[in-house]
């Protein structure tokens, strides 16, 4: 189903949902082209002409509804999320607290939006800046994270003031609709948030070229994010974006190494390493590179891989064959240049019919490889060594991306080094897991604009406006 203008809209164009670890279908759902967009913008535009004149306390009431909707719900939201995702339930229930918590932290910074009073230059002058909502806002979500990606747009927004139209990924449109029936039963006005289910072009298209929307967010691929970016270019919309990455996870020799293999489990097979986040380049000095690198094939070859329903489960399935080929691809690419496979490396023998890969370590990995230079988004930890630090500041800033970065050291010095030298929006520095709710998310380069979460979420939906009274 779609959702707009506050009905539930059947069409007789589906769309398969599949489950990744069955290739079996959950459920036809369905879906709506550039018509139905444009009446949703319509919706939006003219329920925002009274949103925006809400009070704080009222956007406030709605959303704590809705935060506890989804919190009665919660293991549900967590089931379907492993169903048409495939990650591991526990990741799953982990995201459905992170995006409560995302609706929850804008509850609070509702209350924040404050404007400025200036000293005036003249005598008999008032200067005044204010903070009003930028308007109606298109937002378009990924599949890899399909809950909390909608919240942590959703709710800066309408908190600010504006109102949405939500384009959520196709292989993954389930967790949106029960978010979506969260608002409705909230109550939310008509019109402040719409779902529209379908083809990518046709609705991009659509939600780019109409000049009533006037900020366009969106998290995926930098691929796709230029051409939005170029569509929207027409109409000189309002863009944020969260865009692809290559993270570096540096290991220096002086590092605690069992830690920094600990962390690298997090940041490169969680969700299968199907996070814009996750580690891609492991770089290790070369005098800790052979501990190092046992120590984390000992705990890989450890992992669970399966069904992401069973609770055991470490490594859920990839998204679909057009990942499983992609990986394989660079998995071959690697061995052709030399890289030695150490773990997996293959599809594993499963009979599900799922799109299960085997965890896998490449040693003697160079920059002259596919996986160096092209985001992997699945469980494949390619090691490269270096020697000097200068050498490994060269080559961990990548050309394009520039979103998160990892660094392992017990100097100081050297941690406050690689804090001002490594080009990244978001940095660990002994922390696999340096993400939190009230902390801003975006990256530098072509890894996007903008950032999400925190206090700076709300920003991004507000627009100051200069007054100047005598």
């Amino acid at each position: 189903m779609v959702y707009i203008n506050g009905e539930w809209i059947e069409t007789n164009d589906k769309l398969e949902v599949k489950n990744p670890a069955t290739n079996e279908i959950i459920q036809n759902v369905s879906t709506v082209g550039e018509q139905e967009t444009a009446k949703a913008i319509e919706s939006a535009k003219n329920a925002y002409k009274y949103w925006k004149k809400t009070t704080v306390d009222d956007r406030i009431k709605y959303l704590k509804k809705v935060s506890s909707l989804l919190n009665d719900i919660s293991e549900d939201l967590a089931v379907l999320i492993t169903k048409e995702n495939g990650k591991p339930i526990t990741d799953a229930r982990m995201e459905v607290k992170d995006g409560i918590d995302f609706i929850d932290w804008y509850i609070e910074e509702a209350r924040r939006v404050y404007g400025d009073v200036l000293p005036a230059s003249h005598e008999e002058k008032q200067l005044l800046v204010l903070e009003e909502p930028v308007g109606v806002c298109a937002a378009i979500t990924p599949w890899n994270f399909p809950l909390s990606m909608i919240t942590r747009k959703i709710a800066p927004a309408i908190a600010a003031g504006c109102t949405v139209v939500l384009k959520p990924a196709s292989a993954t449109p389930l967790s949106a609709i029960k978010v979506f029936e969260c608002f409705h039963e909230a109550g939310l006005p008509k019109g402040v948030v719409n779902l529209v289910i379908g083809s990518a072009n046709k609705i991009g298209k659509t939600l780019t070229g109409s000049k009533d929307v006037r900020k366009l967010t969106f998290t995926g691929s930098t691929v796709v994010g230029r051409q939005l970016m170029r569509d929207s270019a027409e109409t000189v919309k309002n863009v944020s974006m969260e865009l692809g990455g290559h993270a570096p996870y540096i290991i220096f020799a002086d590092a605690d190494i069992d830690s920094a293999v600990e962390g690298v489990l997090g940041s490169k097979f969680s969700n299968s390493g199907q996070t814009c986040i996750s580690t891609n380049r492991i770089f290790v000095e070369e005098s800790a590179t052979k501990e190092f690198s046992q120590k984390l094939t000992q705990k890989v070859k450890q992992l669970t891989v399966g069904d992401g329903l069973n609770e055991e489960t470490n490594v859920g399935p990839l998204i679909d064959q057009n990942s499983m080929s992609k990986i394989l691809n660079q998995i071959e690419d690697a061995e052709q240049k030399e890289g030695k496979i150490v773990s997996g490396g293959k599809k594993t023998e499963e009979d599900s019919g799922g799109y299960f890969l085997e965890p896998t370590i490449i040693e003697n990995a160079n920059d002259q490889m596919l996986i160096a230079q092209e985001e992997t988004f699945g469980p494949v930890a390619p090691i490269f060594t270096f020697k000097t630090e200068e050498e490994l500041v060269e080559r961990a800033n990548h050309d394009h991306y520039g979103l998160a970065g990892y660094c392992y050291t017990s100097d100081l010095s050297r941690g406050l080094r690689m804090m001002n030298q490594l080009e990244y929006g978001i940095l660990g520095i002994n922390d696999s897991s340096p993400t939190v709710i009230q902390a801003p998310f975006g990256g530098v380069k072509e890894s996007g604009i903008g950032s999400e979460g925190g206090k700076y979420g709300i920003e991004e939906y507000l627009i100051e406006k200069f007054v100047s009274i005598q």
